[in-house]
């Protein structure tokens, strides 16, 4: 008892150093003050104030376009990539699983520099190509690894049953395959969405003039003074983030 009751306090303890920080951001964003060690009552000024700024509204456009375009492109990708390596032989499924690891275990400053190194040697103009590019490069990985399990969980004689019973590779894949796995195609696409809104390196290398999104809109007004309104902008990421990671998880305990 006395050894599960220190686990417990343990676990506790941990949770508390990661999120306490957090707790106390989302609670000053409701302060009436502009400093945050000081509590001077409540107020949801600071939340009207957020969505009257209209670089915050841009980069908000930014960032929610970029992660839906990116998103479907990267799921779109990766299912498919997905399906063809998990029909690869032994050896050259091995070798291209360990170069998508890759990506994925690579520091975020690492696959920044290089995409940003390749942009300028093809002489590409830096803005939002360049930033969607390297979302969905970043993304493409994550979805592959979301679908791969639900393709070993599929009994891979059902599209061989529907081409022997005369359904064209296409119409297999469309009728039989995509549904199979669609969870797993859900749960990609959700976890790209969520890295892509969530991103701050790999975009502030790879982004040009007058395009912005929202994790480099509040590391900038981070550096001009801490500002109230970034933490009402971080308690709606979190907020945000944390409904999209619930919905995530569900997902995967349900299939």
């Amino acid at each position: 008892m006395v050894s599960r009751g220190l686990k417990k306090l343990y676990v506790f303890l941990i949770f508390l150093f990661l999120y306490a920080p957090i707790a106390v951001l989302i609670v000053f964003s409701f302060n009436d003050g502009r400093t945050s060690g000081t509590w001077s009552g409540f107020t949801l000024r600071w939340y009207v104030e957020l969505f009257k700024d209209p670089a915050i509204l841009k980069a908000l456009y930014y960032t929610l376009l970029i992660a839906i375009l990116a998103s479907i492109i990267s799921t779109i990708i990766g299912t498919f990539a997905a399906i063809g390596i998990h029909n690869m032989p032994g050896l050259s499924k091995k070798v291209v699983l360990n170069l998508n690891y890759i990506p994925v275990l690579n520091p975020d400053i690492v696959t920044a520099v290089s995409l940003m190194a390749l942009y300028r040697f093809f002489k590409l103009d830096f803005g939002f190509t360049t930033m969607l590019l390297s979302h969905i490069t970043f993304c493409i990985p994550y979805v592959i690894l979301s679908i791969l399990p639900k393709l070993k969980q599929m009994n891979k004689h059902l599209a061989e049953a529907a081409m022997d019973l005369g359904a064209t590779p296409f119409y297999a894949l469309r009728k039989v395959i995509i549904p199979e796995i669609m969870p797993g195609i859900v749960t990609g696409g959700l976890m790209a969405f969520t890295l892509s809104i969530d991103d701050f390196v790999i975009s502030f290398f790879n982004t040009g003039n007058g395009v912005s999104n929202l994790s480099i809109e509040i590391f900038s007004m981070s550096r001009r003074g801490i500002n109230p309104t970034i933490n009402a902008l971080s308690a709606l990421m979190f907020v945000s983030l944390l409904v999209l990671l619930l919905i995530i998880n569900k997902r995967t305990e349900n299939h």
